[in-house]
């Protein structure tokens, strides 16, 4: 296996084989040629040895259903449940179809969010950099120049010379504690209640939180409307979407509303007391269930909430970008001011 592998078949690459999928199963070919033939066509390494191995499956007698199971561990369970309903209900074709909507709007809404971020992480790490060359370079020639005048270092020097001194010869230790921070935190994310935590938690976060909210809405709205579309059952509908959701703690609160699902309650008297969806979405579920159009009310309601997805990222960018400028302000001052202050009182001692 190729260790430059992805963990995950991206969204683009889902919803250009389900429409090709969509297309070849019009055109009338038997399954086992359609997925030998999207499997040659594909320029995606990770999704060609998929469907490479499911067309050999397909024509020895599995369900495209049971060989992406098999085969496709990198797959979303959305997609291959929505496939499977497809095959059981006699309608593949329009189940495809809707994959190809869902997984297109999922890869826009991440575009976008990615390229908003995208500025903001550059500026950051620009910043790093600079300040790391200044503190390295420009700071302790500065403190030899005012050590060999046998000047009186203010407090502000003082402890700019520190924080120098531990850039020059601690560097090792630094670079050792950020990368066992970020080991922790991914080996604590990984575990149950390290994912509920840190689920939680960023929900909360100012701005930020608002972020994930209408990523989690937009979400379960969308995987909703192409699940139910596909002719699952409800029940089966919220166990799949609890178990995929990016957020734990939203998963988490998903899979408890299955259990009263299970006693007869209706969806959106189970997730009345969410405390992670937002209230309209919660709403809109009652609307569709009332009206019997959950289905269509998730497509209107999930379209809404990628619009407040990338709006909510839009928003947090604009927000972050002043107050980086107004850290690095401060910062830069403080360095300028450290340095400023013995050449003044040198040049005063002078005159």
């Amino acid at each position: 296996m190729d260790l430059n592998e992805p963990l995950w078949v991206s969204e683009k690459v889902l919803s250009l084989t389900a429409s090709q999928f969509a297309i070849m199963i019009r055109a009338g070919l038997p399954m086992g040629r359609v997925v030998e033939l999207i499997a040659q066509q594909t320029s995606d390494k990770l999704m060609k040895r998929i469907l490479t191995a499911c067309a050999a499956d397909v024509s020895a007698g599995y369900s495209l259903a049971q060989s992406l199971e098999k085969n496709g561990q990198k797959i979303p369970t959305t997609f291959i449940e929505t496939v499977r309903a497809g095959e059981e209900s006699g309608a593949l074709e329009t189940c495809f179809q809707r994959l190809k909507t869902y997984y297109e709007k999922a890869n826009r809404v991440k575009r976008k969010v990615k390229s908003a971020m995208t500025y903001p992480i550059i500026l950051l790490i620009m910043s790093f950099v600079v300040v790391g060359i200044v503190m390295v370079k420009l700071v302790p020639t500065m403190v030899l120049t005012f050590e060999g005048m046998g000047a009186d270092l203010p407090t502000p020097t003082r402890i700019l010379m520190a924080i120098s001194d531990f850039f020059v010869h601690g560097w090792p230790y630094l670079i050792a504690g950020l990368a066992a921070i970020v080991i922790g935190y991914k080996v604590y994310r990984k575990t149950p209640q390290g994912a509920l935590t840190i689920g939680r938690l960023s929900l909360k976060i100012p701005v930020v939180g608002k972020v994930g909210t209408m990523n989690a809405a937009s979400q379960f709205a969308n995987t909703l409307c192409v699940l139910l579309t596909a002719g699952l059952p409800i029940t089966q509908v919220v166990t799949i979407i609890a178990k995929i959701m990016d957020n734990a703690a939203i998963g988490k609160t998903l899979s408890e509303a299955v259990v009263e699902l299970e006693s007869g309650q209706r969806l959106g008297k189970a997730l009345a007391d969410n405390p992670y969806l937002p209230p309209m979405l919660l709403e809109m579920v009652n609307v569709g269930e009332e009206t019997g159009e959950l289905e269509q009310t998730m497509d209107v309601i999930g379209t809404y909430y990628d619009e407040e997805a990338e709006a909510a990222s839009t928003k947090a960018v604009s927000m972050l970008e002043p107050m980086m400028t107004i850290f690095l302000g401060v910062l830069v001052g403080f360095i300028v001011l450290a340095i400023y202050i013995p050449m003044f009182s040198m040049e005063t001692m002078v005159g």
